[in-house]
């Protein structure tokens, strides 16, 4: 029983996260060849303040973003 755990920013829209199971879901299936009933995905989303890389979260790397 495949187990896929995934961690977001926050900021998909319901539609993307449900497109994001089916495509992980999907990919499960065809690489080891797990029934779908069988495997199980959990999202998780994130605040973006919550969530960073080398000491900069993504809020600031957005605030700092040139438009």
């Amino acid at each position: 029983m495949p187990f896929i755990d995934v961690t977001l920013a926050e900021g998909r829209t319901p539609q993307q996260v449900r497109d994001l199971i089916h495509e992980l879901t999907a990919a499960a299936q065809r690489a080891v060849g797990a029934p779908a009933a069988t495997i199980r995905v959990v999202v998780r989303e994130v605040p973006s303040t919550h969530f960073a890389a080398g000491d900069v979260t993504i809020a600031e790397r957005r605030s700092t973003a040139p438009n």
